[in-house]
């Protein structure tokens, strides 16, 4: 998740640009850059690290301009270094571009450009933008015809900014499925992907939709259609956040801001990643084994790839928690082995352990990771990367859900199931609609916000969600909670369960609806309160508490089913007084043993 800053106007440009990276710095970053017009030229720097280091180092407060663009990269395309940084240039020097998300297209469009004589000095795909506009400029007579004609072939999520050294008067920026708003000022004009980022200067605000772009001058600015070219008219609002506010996108935590992202990142993710997928799908039948390995919530993910590989594509992979991982299999394993390491971080030292062992041993490792250039990615034969985005919160909501649109992704591709493939996709707005039960949820954690022992059940694929929202309200509310598989809870736990314990059924209506049902009222009839989240509406009294969900293809129902269980963590927490963003005893990334 990129930030991205335009300014063009009165001042210290490079100063105000660089003040703005500096409020975009939450959203996690490993280089940034900026790119400074001054009259009819553009002086670019740029690096990996961060910004105090970098603007000290390229003594980038000295640069002296009248209009500028700035980035902060979080890697998705190319290792982050000092070239792969933003901004980047076409052949002539003088488009300089920065770019939040992901060019689906760009692999085609690069080869046209190189067969055409430009020349490539990255591995982003944001240098395939720059190189577009310099070709389009050879067919039409102004900039702005060029850009828009350049935007026009782009498909993917993008947010945009252009600085062009030949147009002393404009900065050009543009939208499809990536933030970017607009900052009216006094004394000049911004664009960037968040309102803190020029929110010491304005609280004056244009919001911009998809597949729009826009024209900046020093003292007014234009919205137009990317298809049509025609002028969008466009309400000026005043924002009354404090900076904190706007940081977190109004949201009161990061972990709410990040659970209400998760349309974005799936979308994002299977942007990203799908024909990535295809390289790496025949590994999966090309070995005896395959092991799945992960640790806290990237275990529960591996859980999840378990199920659906098995029921997808008929193979029966085996799951391990990473740090057990070299106690059982140090000397057993082999070059027919596959280890699919899943790993938000990339850096989880459990998981790096196993990792190493299986690279000893002959076998092959495929990594599921979020970060790009962590030790994963480079200790590993392959990478299938989840585009979720830095992740502030401690606990995993985005990144989880992610992981799990790849692992399904891996499986119906390696399959050809296109079916399969056409609902995945349709997940991001499934889960859109099921955000809306947040009043819902917020009415449950009233009602059991005194409860110190909590019970989460499922069967079949969801069993990995139970165990997955046990752990969110362990991690966030401090409240112990259980998760296993509905089966389970008579062969013991259920003498634990007393008036008023609280016992929350994931049960999708599947061929296994009615089973899990009648583990829901052998609780209930020992005094449980039962909480029933399930796209079977019509069994209104089947539980204490119904949730309902949107009806979906059931091996993909636990990326949805997910959220309404992130929620009721986060809702609990708050209402005990935890904060959700900084769990006690917790760290985002577990890098010792």
């Amino acid at each position: 998740m990129c930030g991205i800053i335009g300014y063009i106007g009165a001042g210290d440009v490079c100063r105000i640009i660089v003040s703005g990276l500096k409020r975009l710095e939450y959203r996690g970053y490993d280089s940034m850059g900026v790119a400074i017009g001054n009259g009819g030229t553009i002086e670019v720097r740029k690096g990996a690290g961060r910004i105090d280091d970098l603007v000290n180092r390229f003594h980038m407060l000295d640069l002296k301009g009248d209009r500028g663009v700035g980035h902060v990269r979080w890697a998705t395309h190319g290792s982050p270094n000092d070239t792969n940084a933003h901004p980047q240039l076409d052949c002539t020097g003088k488009i300089a571009v920065v770019h939040n998300g992901i060019i689906e297209n760009f692999d085609e469009l690069k080869r046209m450009l190189e067969a055409r004589g430009h020349v490539f000095r990255s591995q982003t795909d944001t240098e395939v933008v720059a190189h577009l506009i310099e070709e389009e400029l050879k067919k039409h007579a102004d900039f702005e015809a060029a850009f828009r004609s350049a935007l026009r072939e782009l498909r993917g999520s993008f947010a945009l900014g252009v600085v062009y050294a030949d147009d002393a008067e404009s900065l050009y920026f543009a939208r499809m499925e990536s933030p970017l708003v607009l900052g009216v000022g006094d004394h000049g004009m911004f664009a960037a992907s968040d309102v803190p980022a020029f929110l010491e200067h304005t609280r004056r605000v244009v919001l911009m939709d998809d597949g729009e772009y826009a024209i900046l001058r020093r003292n007014s600015w234009e919205v137009k259609e990317i298809e049509s070219g025609r002028t969008v008219p466009k309400e000026v609002h005043e924002v009354s956040w404090t900076l904190e506010m706007a940081e977190k996108g109004g949201y009161p935590h990061f972990m709410l801001k990040e659970i209400y992202e998760q349309p974005e990142a799936i979308a994002a993710t299977l942007a990203g990643s799908l024909k990535r997928i295809g390289e790496f799908a025949d590994m999966l039948y090309n070995h005896d084994k395959v092991i799945l390995v992960g640790m806290g919530t990237s275990f529960h993910s591996a859980l999840f790839g378990k199920y659906i590989l098995q029921r997808v594509l008929g193979i029966t992979p085996i799951v391990e928690e990473a740090s057990e991982f070299r106690y059982l299999y140090d000397g057993v394993l082999d070059d027919d082995t596959l280890v699919v390491a899943i790993t938000q971080s990339g850096e989880t030292a459990d998981t790096l352990a196993a990792i190493k062992l299986a690279k000893r041993s002959g076998s092959k490792v495929l990594s599921i990771v979020n970060v790009v250039g962590s030790m994963a990615t480079r200790l590993s034969d392959g990478v299938i990367y989840t585009h979720a985005g830095p992740e502030i919160g401690v606990a995993a909501t985005k990144t989880y859900t992610s992981q799990l649109a790849v692992l399904a992704a891996l499986a119906f591709t390696a399959n050809d199931d296109r079916d399969g493939i056409n609902d995945l996709r349709k997940v991001p707005e499934k889960i859109r609609e099921t955000l809306n039960v947040r009043d819902r949820v917020a009415e449950l954690a009233d009602v059991v916000r005194d409860k110190r022992g909590f019970f989460y059940i499922s069967r079949g694929v969801n069993v990995p969600t139970a165990m997955e929202g046990a752990l969110k309200l362990k991690e966030i509310s401090y409240v112990y909670a259980e998760g296993l598989s509905a089966g389970e809870l008579k062969h013991g736990p259920l003498a634990v369960v007393e008036e008023g314990t609280p016992v929350i059924a994931i049960a999708p209506a599947d061929d296994l609806y009615k089973k899990t049902l009648m583990n829901v009222e052998e609780a209930k009839a020992r005094g449980a309160f039962t909480v029933l989240l399930s796209d079977e509406h019509g069994d209104g009294d089947a539980a204490d508490f119904q949730i309902d969900m949107p009806e979906m293809n059931p091996l993909l129902t636990p990326m949805v089913y997910a959220v309404p269980l992130q929620l009721l963590a986060y809702e609990l927490a708050v209402r005990l007084g935890r904060d959700p963003d900084k769990p006690r005893n917790l760290a985002k990334s577990v890098t010792v043993e």
